[in-house]
């Protein structure tokens, strides 16, 4: 593209070295030579002179190499093959994993499409958007960005959707900062522990189930239990910098009540909502995860203690099973294909602490279990993976107690790393009394138990009024940690 000058002689006349550098631009119209001419005068260069000269030919020619190589190769476009449910095949084009594709019309429809896969010269695309009218032939153009999204503090505030774009009608959202959905990897050992609780305004959490700043816990429920309920609850009482709440696959009418009743006009001025309905491509379903991911992470860099709630984690696994169902992927366990299972501890290693000099994603996963079975596989992959569980209980939710925790069958793994020894103790006591109860619940129940039999089940008797007011608590009421404490212990003496 350009022809070398070989100086054999001390001196040498040239009248011009002219070197052409890109010869079309990114619409493929031809670039003007005089932009990359470099005219020298027709002189003899003198031996004074001359490595004066050569130094700055040589710089200027080390600038136009370097633009050569930043020049992107020119973009091949492809077609449409062939449709099958929301997969789409491309053939004549070439794009890595994660690239977005435009594909266009004869009308002039543009649909926005990342490849998800490829198998000899056909790539698997899946779109963001609507795919009616589409047809075959269309033009496949592969866009030189990948999935990027802005983020910043002009997101306080703001409702977006999986793509980043604003569903509160405010306007455009306007931010410097752009960054990858995927995330980058944290090295484990750079990681700063978990060593102070975090006040999430629930007593029963606060006090028998105690989150610790930078934990990741699920939130296992079958449908109607008051998960929602529960999220509302520590989306407004939490003592957090920040609040990133992502809706992922509910009901359109859910993200609506959310965001007006749940959160309210005071708990938007410091929250995210990134919302992707049931009805949105399962790829706008994935990527609504990963955006709001994205964002707690950026809060987080800015040294902010961030409050990441996720409903649902099972959801984002449904979403990853449509895309790989749909691309001929194997299906395993329960027809989950195994990408389902690595893309789990993708997203949900992404938050927690960063470094010492950063802040901190608490995360709140919640976890649906079908027909209230919480051994099914996206939950058991799920429990595993995560700091903790917390498990509503549907007989508690069916007799009116709320927030309906099961606080035998939920736990926190790090509490025993974050709170002094006589509330530990105290939590212990109660639990024991609690689960001493439930087992002999039946015959207490019946009258086949004679009080004075065993002293530990009259005291579970007596105190068991006590135990159920103490993990009840009204939706409108916010019991901080300090009281959360002093009301366990006088409880349990």
């Amino acid at each position: 593209m350009y022809h070398r000058i070989h100086h054999r002689k001390p001196s040498i006349s040239l009248r011009y070295i002219e070197a052409t550098i890109g010869l079309f631009d990114d619409q493929g119209s031809p670039r003007p030579k005089s932009l990359f001419t470099l005219t020298i005068p027709k002189r003899m260069i003198s031996s004074n002179n001359r490595e004066t000269h050569n130094a700055r030919w040589f710089e200027q020619l080390t600038t136009y190499r370097q633009r050569v190589a930043e020049r992107s190769p020119p973009v091949v476009a492809g077609k449409l093959s062939r449709m099958v449910g929301l997969t789409l095949e491309a053939v004549g084009c070439r794009a890595p994993i994660g690239a977005r594709c435009v594909v266009s019309t004869a009308t002039g429809k543009r649909v926005e499409a990342e490849v998800v896969g490829f198998s000899g010269e056909r790539l698997f695309l899946m779109p963001t958007g609507n795919i009616q009218g589409l047809e075959p032939g269309c033009r496949v153009t592969p866009l030189s960005h990948g999935s990027t999204v802005p983020v910043g503090m002009n997101l306080l505030g703001r409702v977006i959707d999986g793509s980043g774009k604003p569903l509160d009608g405010k306007g455009p959202v306007i931010s410097d900062h752009k960054v990858s959905l995927t995330g980058a990897i944290i090295n484990p050992l750079t990681r700063k522990p978990i060593h102070a609780p975090l006040d999430v305004g629930v007593r029963a959490i606060n006090a028998l189930l105690t989150v610790g700043r930078g934990q990741r816990l699920g939130l296992f429920a079958g449908t109607g239990v008051g998960k929602s309920m529960l999220l509302g609850m520590m989306t407004r009482y939490t003592s957090a910098d920040v609040v990133v709440v992502g809706l992922i696959g509910e009901r359109g009418r859910e993200v609506n009540e959310f965001v007006q009743k749940i959160l309210g006009e005071e708990g938007r001025r410091r929250a995210v909502v990134v919302a992707s309905p049931a009805d949105y491509p399962p790829l706008m379903r994935l990527h609504g995860a990963m955006l709001a991911t994205s964002i707690a992470e950026f809060f987080r860099n800015e040294g902010l203690n961030v409050l990441l709630l996720m409903d649902s984690l099972s959801r984002f696994a449904q979403a990853q099973r449509e895309i790989a169902l749909a691309i001929d992927e194997p299906p395993a366990t329960n027809g989950y294909p195994p990408s389902v299972f690595a893309k789990i501890p993708q997203l949900v290693e992404r938050a927690g602490n960063g470094d010492e000099e950063g802040g901190s994603i608490t995360a709140f996963y919640t976890v649906l279990a079908e027909g209230d079975d919480t051994n099914d596989p996206v939950a058991d992959a799920a429990r595993g993976i995560l700091d903790g569980h917390i498990v509503l209980s549907r007989t508690l939710a069916d007799s009116g107690h709320y927030p309906a925790i099961d606080i035998e069958a939920s736990v926190s793994r790090v509490m025993t790393d974050i709170v002094d020894a006589r509330h530990l103790a105290s939590a212990r006591k109660l639990k024991q009394v609690y689960s001493l109860y439930q087992q002999n619940r039946d015959l207490i129940s019946v009258g086949a138990y004679q009080r004075g039999a065993d002293p530990r089940i009259d005291e579970a008797i007596n105190l068991n009024p006590d135990i159920m007011n103490f993990l009840r608590q009204n939706v409108e009421e916010a019991i901080d940690f300090p009281r959360s404490i002093t009301e366990l212990t006088q409880l349990i003496r």
